[in-house]
Order: structure tokens, then C-alpha cells, then sequence
């Protein structure tokens, strides 16, 4: 098809991330773009009412001629024309990940004429997708080096199955990204966190999580603060049985990394705890600057960016390797990997500077 982009969805991850780069990419660089075996290496390949609902938003957003956007689709075809900032709601009534729908459509909004305001029904804390919690604490303070700006309300939460959760995203437009260097561990400072509980859960379940994770931060620096607080969602904002954890840990040189948890089914708060902490004690102990569920996120920001932007990462995550792989075919862009000790990944990358025709 003359003119399109092709986007193999099946490449490396083969899940939603191929999809949701392309398509924002698509969008805001003008670009029409073809995406075939979509989520191909996912037990029911093709569009889920999540994706689905995130093509249909950026079709709404960017006015644009789409065929393939009905649920399970393993290919779709996407002509962009414009992108309009204003107030979009989307209820996917399922507990689809809302964090997943912002993750596609907040990129593109940075680069519309207005402050646009996204309501979305759907899942905050469910597996296999950022927790709305770490989008507020970790992505937030990452993507503000970028000069980028958003709030996010969480009137709701919700939990797998059955979702009812929901989420107010305010976005405000830039005039273009500035490059960052997020590769100076400096000194660790302190553990900050909370853990949750809602429903009939019992409370012992979060003080679980607290105490396992905090004697881990403890055992391994004895004299930083670590501070996490237990608390009950009020019955107001959850119909659901859940509980999860979040924790933050920041350094002398402003890097943010966190680790977000949801329990599942049969809850183990100590397993959860330990587990949480144990991974972000890896990422201080190895002056990790970029935690490894932010690696992926920050790509197409370094891709958009003005000038020359370099983050310092653990071992690249296949979803980091696709969102490289997208960004390379739609902005044209190289991006440089350099292995260094302990595990340590350097990524960098020359943005294409591209500016807002909308400012």
C-alpha cells in the first residue's frame, strides 16, 4: 500500500506496544501507517477491547480514515489528518488498563493547539499494565525533565475482573520536547510508598506488604529513610475486593524509579512486599537512573525530542526493543545502545526536534 508505513506487530514483544507507538507517531508526525500481525504473540492475537478503544480515541482525536478497528482485528490501516485538542470519554466496561489508553494518546496530545482532558472507565490497577499510581509518582517526574505536564485524578478505582474504575488525564500542549540526560545515579536518598487494601480485604494484607518491604529497604541501608504508609480506599472510590503496593525511591540528582504492584488472586502481602522492594534495591544498588517499567515508556519522547537525549537503564525489555524498532521506522531516527558494568544500559538517541504546527 503506497504510502503507509508497515509495522510488523508481531516483532520482538508482539503485543500492544507496537501498536500504540505507531499509531501516536502516525498521528502526530502526519504519517499513514499500515500495522500488520497485531499482538500476534499473545494467547488471542489481534485487538482487544482495550486496543481497540485506544484506536477508536486517536481516530476521534486526529479525525482520521481507519479500517480494521473492530475487536480482534490482526491488522489495521490508519490515515491521520489533524489533531484536536478538547474533552474525549471513553468506557471501555471492562477492566481494561486505563494507564494503557493514556500511554497511546498522551504523546499526541502534547502536540495539539489546547489543554485536552481525557475521562476513561476501565481497570487502574490491573495486571500486565503500568498502575495508575506510578503513572502519578514515577512517570510524572520523568516526563517533566521532557518539559512535558499533566495531572491525573483517580475518581475511581477499579480492579480485575469486573474494572468500574475511572480516571480524569488533563494534558497540556508543548512546542516541542526538550532533550534529556537522565544518566547521573548521584546519591540514593530515600524509600517512600503505600499500600493499599479495599473491599472485605482484610487490613493485615497491606500492613504485610509494608513490613516485608521495609525491612528489606532497612536491611540493606539501615540509616535512609524508607516510609510507607497503609491505607483503606474508602468504600466511595472501589466496589472491589484489591490491594497492591508502590513504591518510589529518589536520588541527590532527581532520578524517580518505582515499582507498582497489584495482588492477584490468593494475595501473599509478604510475598509482594519482599518482592517489590528486593526489585527496586536492585535498581539502587546497580545506579540503575531509569527503572526497567519506564524504560520503554520514555522512547518516543526521546524520539520527539529537541537535541540529543541519553538515559541510563537496566537490560533492554523487548518492549523497549519494539518501541525502538517503531520509532526508528517512523521518525527516522537511530538510536545507541551502550553496555556498561553491572548490568547498566545506556540508550541515547538524536531526537528529530519536531515542533507543534498547532502553537
Amino acid at each position: 500500500m503506497s504510502g503507509f508505513v508497515e509495522i510488523d506487530g508481531s516483532y520482538l514483544e508482539g503485543g500492544g506496544q507496537a501498536l500504540r507507538n505507531a499509531l501516536a507517531l502516525s498521528v502526530i508526525l502526519n504519517r499513514p501507517v499500515r500495522v500488520v500481525k497485531i499482538r500476534a504473540n499473545r494467547p488471542k492475537p489481534g485487538l482487544s477491547h482495550q486496543h481497540l478503544h485506544g484506536v477508536n480515541l486517536l481516530r476521534d482525536i486526529s479525525n482520521a480514515e481507519v479500517k480494521g478497528n473492530v475487536l480482534n482485528s490482526t491488522e489495521l490501516t490508519f490515515t491521520p489528518h489533524t489533531i484536536i485538542g478538547s474533552m474525549y470519554k471513553v468506557d471501555t466496561r471492562t477492566a481494561a488498563s486505563i494507564t494503557l489508553v493514556y500511554q497511546m494518546v498522551m504523546p499526541v496530545l502534547l502536540f495539539s493547539g489546547t489543554t485536552s482532558r481525557i475521562d476513561v472507565m476501565g481497570g487502574t490497577n490491573v495486571s500486565y499494565s503500568p498502575q495508575v499510581e506510578y503513572m502519578q509518582q514515577v512517570l510524572l517526574p520523568n516526563l517533566k525533565r521532557f518539559g512535558v505536564n499533566f495531572d491525573l485524578k483517580v475518581l475511581h478505582h477499579g480492579f480485575y475482573p469486573r474494572g468500574n474504575g475511572r480516571c480524569l488525564l488533563e494534558v497540556a500542549p508543548v512546542r516541542f520536547l526538550n532533550a534529556v540526560q537522565i544518566n547521573d545515579f548521584g546519591q540514593f536518598r530515600a524509600v517512600k510508598g503505600s499500600a493499599y487494601y479495599a473491599g472485605r480485604l482484610p487490613k493485615c494484607i497491606a500492613f504485610d506488604m509494608q513490613h516485608s518491604a521495609e525491612r528489606e529497604i532497612h536491611r540493606l541501608w539501615p540509616d535512609h529513610e524508607c516510609t510507607i504508609k497503609v491505607f483503606k480506599l474508602p468504600p466511595d472510590k472501589v466496589r472491589d475486593n484489591g490491594a497492591g503496593i508502590i513504591l518510589t525511591a529518589v536520588t541527590s540528582t532527581g532520578c524517580t524509579l518505582g515499582v507498582a504492584t497489584v495482588g492477584e488472586k490468593n494475595i501473599d502481602g509478604h510475598m509482594i512486599g519482599s518482592n517489590s522492594s528486593c526489585e527496586l534495591a536492585g535498581y539502587i544498588k546497580n545506579e540503575i537512573c531509569v527503572d526497567t517499567h519506564m524504560q520503554d515508556q520514555l522512547i518516543i519522547y526521546m524520539a520527539l525530542a529537541k537535541g540529543c537525549s541519553s538515559i541510563r537503564s537496566g537490560a533492554l525489555t523487548k518492549h523497549t526493543r519494539t518501541a525502538i524498532y517503531v520509532a526508528e521506522l517512523m521518525a527516522g531516527v537511530k538510536f545507541n545502545i551502550e553496555y556498561g558494568n553491572f548490568g547498566q544500559t545506556l540508550i541515547s538517541c538524536e531526537g528529530m526536534g519536531h515542533c507543534n504546527a498547532y502553537m
